[in-house]
């Protein structure tokens, strides 16, 4: 029980924090907002890195910047975060913070997205398959095989 108590006391993220500084974000303290996004992405929640995504993406007390909101999108995406999939997968197929769009790394990304539970992702994948080649589309297939055991090992 105190060992309980005592890895539960030293674990520095909590859920109340996220809440807390979605809460910020929503009341439009992005400043406040961000700096506890920062030290909860430190400590490798990817809700958080997500978050800070959008706030690049969006411009939220920080000046609005693709590139930035790419490499926090793909930090979440890495650790399996559907949303910020989808999001990486957004900017996949319009070009945004990457030098050109890349289709197939959009399907790949919606795809991992829509694994992952993101319904949104699934209507993506539609709209986008009809601008791909079949040969992109079995590349993403394969990219796909090749993510998905190790991101979603039970899936």
């Amino acid at each position: 029980m105190i060992l309980a108590v005592f890895a539960a006391l030293s674990t520095p993220v909590f859920a109340a924090d996220l809440e807390e500084a979605r809460d910020l974000m929503e009341a439009n303290e992005f400043e406040a907002a961000m700096a506890q996004f920062r030290v909860l992405a430190r400590s490798g929640n990817a809700d958080a890195e997500e978050l800070i995504g959008v706030m690049y993406a969006l411009g939220l007390g920080v000046e609005r910047d693709d590139e930035r909101a790419f490499e926090w999108y793909l930090r979440a995406s890495l650790k399996g975060h559907p949303g910020a999939q989808s999001g990486l997968g957004w900017y996949y197929e319009v070009g945004r913070g990457i030098p050109e769009p890349d289709l197939v790394r959009a399907y790949l990304w919606y795809g991992l997205s829509a694994i992952g539970g993101d319904p949104d992702a699934l209507i993506s994948i539609e709209e986008l398959t009809p601008r791909m080649t079949a040969e992109q589309r079995a590349r993403a297939e394969v990219l796909i095989d090749d993510y998905k055991p190790w991101m979603y090992p039970f899936r």
